[in-house]
This record gives structure tokens, sequence and C-alpha cells, in this order.
């Protein structure tokens, strides 16, 4: 694919290049990211060394730090920032609207009826597969969220979290890091 050089960003101009993937000339590409085929890019920022999984969705106004791995079947909505160094599972989903209708007074509804929330994902995280996360959430620096849990409010740094809603079982220790 080809890219013109930008300040310290690479900005995507022949994306036809590879007809597997679909990446709007708006996008921003950090050096030496990786792209597996069939994503969807459009508006958004995608840090240095990252890689993008098979079927990956990142809307516009969202961002993805420096060498993170966003796996496959996941969708990163508008509102979304993911700080450096950050893992997402498979099939991770992130919401950004609390109360989500197709209509207004009857009418399908534009962006200009109704407001994005945002949602942080702090440096060095980890998202296991299947999580889904809410709008206006922080996961913590460091945090583990496990597989399948539902992600309702903010998450302490250096914590893991499971469940439906996600709940703090444990903080993360040196020790623990140390047995790696």
């Amino acid at each position: 694919m080809h890219t013109e050089q930008g300040s310290s960003d690479r900005k995507v101009t022949s994306p036809s290049m590879n007809p597997y993937v679909s990446i709007a000339p708006d996008v921003k590409l950090g050096q030496d990211v990786k792209l597996s085929k069939f994503v969807n890019l459009y508006g958004c920022e995608v840090g240095d060394e990252s890689k993008i999984g098979a079927f990956v969705e990142i809307q516009k106004n969202a961002t993805v730090g420096k060498r993170c791995k966003i796996s496959s079947h996941t969708f990163i909505c508008e509102g979304v920032t993911i700080e450096d160094n950050v893992f997402i599972g498979h099939g991770v989903m992130f919401i950004n609207d609390m109360f989500p209708r197709a209509t207004t007074d009857g009418q399908l509804q534009t962006e200009a009826d109704w407001k994005v929330e945002r949602t942080v994902i702090k440096k060095g995280a980890s998202l296991g597969t299947g999580v889904t996360v809410l709008a206006n959430v922080t996961v913590g620096e460091n945090a583990i969220v496990g597989a399948g849990s539902v992600v309702t409010k903010d998450v302490p740094a250096n914590s893991i979290v499971v469940g439906n809603p996600a709940k703090v079982v444990r903080y993360i220790d040196k020790s623990m890091e140390a047995g790696k």
C-alpha cells in the first residue's frame, strides 16, 4: 500500500492496492502497522507497530495507540481511545451510545440526534475475547478484563475484572508480573 509521509504519521493514499482492505483516505497509520485482510478503517488513527486482525472495523474519531494488538472480529466505534501497548482479544465490542434508538419522532436518526459517549482503554490494559465495553468507561492502566466480561463501570488500574457486570477479583502485584 502506498503511503505519504506526514509529520510523524502516515496517511494512506492508495488503499485500492489491496482489494481485501477498506481504508479511507483520512486514516492515519503509524510506522510499521500490520493490517490483516478484511479490515475496515475510516477517519481513525492507528499508532506505530500496531497489528490489526481480520474483520476489524475502526470508526472515525477512534484512536489506537502504539504497539497495540487488535484481534479479529473486533469493533472499535467512534469515541474510543486505546492507549499504547494494549491487547484487545477476538470479538471485543465497544458501545458509544447509552440510549440507542433507530428513530426520533418516527424518522431514522442522524448524527445530530445522538451524542457520542467516550471510552478510554489505558496503557498496557488487556481485554479478553468476547468482552463488551459500555460507553463512558475507563479501563485503567495494566488492568485485565476476563473473557466474556461486560464492562459497565470504570476498571481500576492494575486490577483483574471478570463477569457480567465485570467486578474486581484481585489486583496485579509485582510477584504476579515477575512470574511471567
